[in-house]
């Protein structure tokens, strides 16, 4: 049977209307526009107005990633979400968007591992796809984090925005898509960037509310030290891993987090920062959304095209990192089931021939 490949056929973002500004943050905090600029490079983000929720944010994306493959959410196989902020601990997010967006009875999960959550979700989706179960896969990568966060606590209040970003991948013979994927955790790390209370270990309750564990804490320090220790080595890793060099790759899509990790891991890539997509100035930290809104974002841009070799770099929660290498293709008929299971009769009777002719 031919091997099977994942290209990203579709692609669409949403970002709340509501911009937030430093200037907005001098406000309310001993912080200034020039001290945040110098050590993150974030300038506004966008935070989700009340009533809205993942779950719409997510469909948003999706619909704009689905008109831009040609195709109605009933041709999808497979949803893939991730997400830290989901609407509701239970039901799952992915169940409520599959609804949400009409697509039948389709399989869907959400997938959690923090600000790599896409990546994690993109080479989960290219799993699906190499396996011959899956023609059309939904990846979405969603947060509201702006919910989440201590507007007293400086060190992240003014990291983080809210924002939905999504792509379609489709199976197709052609060598492209996930041409690799570093994936890697370090869970010795996880109290440095945690969100205490909300889950079995500290329920939400009164005590809990009073010693503000509702709200996401992070070491700053620690994780701008491992983020710079593991970005450079995943990267080079998953270049390796393609069978390409740095020379190969066009366009480097970090997680947007910080940018000065950004230029670390570039550097250690030996890539120019030229090669780099940057828009953490616009949007801050998304998380898991990051990713695919900068994928967007550099298409319409044109500094991705068609034929462009891309590298997803992210690092987050857990701890965790991962990298996957990227190739854009031509959109073409995608594998049938038909044409699979002719595939493999072929094979079949060619297999079986031979036996019969070696006995």
């Amino acid at each position: 049977m031919a091997e099977r490949y994942g290209n990203i056929v579709g692609w669409g973002k949403y970002v709340p209307d509501r911009v937030v500004t430093n200037a907005d943050f001098e406000k309310r905090l001993d912080t200034s526009d020039e001290w945040i600029v110098a050590r993150t490079g974030i300038r506004e983000r966008r935070h989700a107005s009340e009533g809205e929720v993942t779950s719409q944010m997510s469909t948003a994306a999706a619909r704009e990633a689905l008109g831009i493959a040609g195709l109605r959410p009933s041709d999808l196989d497979l949803i893939i979400v991730a997400t830290s902020t989901p609407d509701y601990l239970t039901p799952p997010v992915s169940s409520q968007i599959q609804h949400l967006l009409g697509a039948g009875h389709v399989g869907a999960f959400t997938l959690v591992t923090g600000c790599t959550g896409f990546v994690y979700a993109l080479a989960t989706a290219q799993q699906f796809i190499a396996s011959g179960s899956v023609t059309n896969a939904l990846v979405i990568g969603v947060e509201i984090i702006s919910r989440f966060v201590d507007w007293e606590d400086r060190a992240t209040c003014i990291l983080f925005g809210d924002g939905a970003g999504a792509v379609v991948v489709q199976a197709t013979d052609e060598p492209c898509g996930v041409l690799s994927f570093d994936l890697g955790s370090d869970g010795s790390g996880a109290e440095h960037l945690i969100l205490p209370a909300g889950g079995a270990a500290i329920p939400v309750t009164h005590e809990a509310l009073v010693k503000k564990q509702q709200y996401l804490r992070m070491n700053g320090n620690e994780v701008f030290k491992f983020a710079t220790r593991v970005l450079g080595k995943s990267l080079r890793q998953a270049i390796a891993k393609a069978g390409l060099t740095a020379d190969d790759i066009d366009l480097i899509v970090p997680h947007q987090a910080n940018v000065r990790i950004i230029e670390s891991a570039a550097r250690q890539a030996k890539l120019p920062m030229e090669k780099v997509f940057v828009n953490i100035h616009k949007y801050g930290n998304t998380s898991a959304a990051s990713i695919p809104i900068a994928l967007c974002e550099a298409l319409e841009e044109g500094r991705a095209r068609v034929g462009d070799t891309l590298a997803f770099v992210s690092f987050g929660a857990g701890l965790t990192w991962a990298t996957a290498i990227v190739k854009l293709a031509e959109r073409k008929q995608p594998v049938s089931r038909r044409k699979r299971w002719f595939s493999f009769l072929g094979w079949f009777i060619r297999d079986s021939s031979s036996l019969r002719s070696s006995e």
